[in-house]
């Protein structure tokens, strides 16, 4: 069904608006997804503040040519079929982890592409390295956990002592007693 002309310009200044706010922009096949997984892919999706879109991929080039950070880059070829793009504002990796994740059991999605706040074009090698990478959340506890460990070590070092010298005491008050 086609959609008006005021309806594309809405379209078109929505995807700049994400465009612009977006750390990262990952495009990707969907072709033969089921509906009923594409629903659950937008569910996963929005836990980790990803917005996924089906759009033109016209308006899509449209909404690119308008940023200025954006508008040089050359998707050539690769704006071709059904797509979808998947944008966050918050996280760099978390599109396309949400989407190899969701790739896993569903075998249709297929990365193309993605692009990053500065403007570079990354290739799937490059979308499938950052999918594997751990998630914020995941690389701040590693640091806490990192920066814990010696005080904890020293912790557990001097209760060691505390809880020696205790089971000295009653040992020898039993002894007595």
């Amino acid at each position: 069904m086609a959609i008006s002309k005021d309806k594309k310009r809405e379209v078109v200044a929505q995807v700049e608006t994400l465009l612009k706010n977006s750390k990262m922009t990952v495009i990707a096949k969907y072709q033969g997804t089921p509906v009923k997984a594409m629903q659950s892919l937008r569910t996963q999706a929005r836990d980790s503040d990803t917005e996924l879109k089906v759009i033109k991929n016209r308006l899509f080039k449209q909404a690119l040519s308008a940023n200025e950070t954006l508008k040089d880059v050359e998707m050539g070829q690769l704006l071709r079929g059904q797509l979808i793009y998947a944008f966050n504002s918050h996280d760099e990796v978390a599109p396309a982890q949400n989407l190899a994740q969701f790739a896993r059991s569903n075998p249709h999605i297929e990365f193309v592409a993605a692009l990053n706040a500065e403007g570079n074009l990354l290739s799937v090698e490059e979308v499938k390295q950052l999918a594997s990478l751990p998630t914020k959340d995941q690389l701040r506890a590693q640091l806490v956990a990192t920066i814990s460990a010696p005080a904890s070590g020293f912790v557990n070092v001097l209760s060691g002592n505390l809880r020696g010298f205790f089971n000295i005491l009653s040992a020898k008050a039993e002894s007595n007693g």
